[in-house]
């Protein structure tokens, strides 16, 4: 049976979602250990994430990998490569692809619920007032087909991020 899951917004950590069967890191293409949200997430999953993650490594822009959540309260960690806004061509179907990757990983794996950053807009550049709407509209497309997925929960970590 289908049905539509909630798409919902929260103030917090990306890495303190432990009711999350996934979380999302903004990752960059060579999977490896970062700053910003995939900093946290690579720290809070512990030294064996980036060992395992660079063996996947490279992944192209707007696509997406799952990976073990090794030491988080998550099962899973869903790496996804955003588009950098400045450089890339046509960074609104870049992100809206990467979120379509995100739901497309996430029902092949039959994850509940997932929590997602505000993806490119650190220091990809992407800003959060053009972000966020092609993140959700493309949130909304990619789950009109998917079963198992019960919520994709956009984790922000300022109030401008909500607005």
């Amino acid at each position: 049976m289908t049905h539509q899951p909630f798409i919902t917004a929260r103030m917090g950590s990306i890495v303190q979602q432990p009711d999350c069967d996934a979380v999302v890191n903004a990752a960059n293409s060579r999977l490896r250990a970062g700053s910003g949200v995939c900093g946290a997430i690579h720290d809070a999953a512990g030294p064996k994430l980036e060992p395992f993650a660079t063996e996947l490594a490279p992944i192209e822009t707007g696509s997406a990998i799952i990976t073990p959540g090794f030491q988080m309260h998550n099962p899973w960690i869903i790496h996804a490569v955003g588009p950098k806004y400045l450089l890339d061509p046509d960074p609104g179907t870049l992100l809206a692809q990467t979120m379509h990757s995100i739901v497309r990983l996430a029902e092949e794996h039959q994850i509940r619920r997932i929590a997602v950053p505000a993806i490119s807009t650190g220091v990809y550049g992407y800003p959060m007032d053009e972000a966020a709407p092609v993140l959700v509209q493309a949130a909304r497309a990619a789950i009109r087909p998917v079963t198992s997925l019960k919520e994709i929960r956009f984790v922000l970590t300022s109030p401008a991020a909500q607005s």
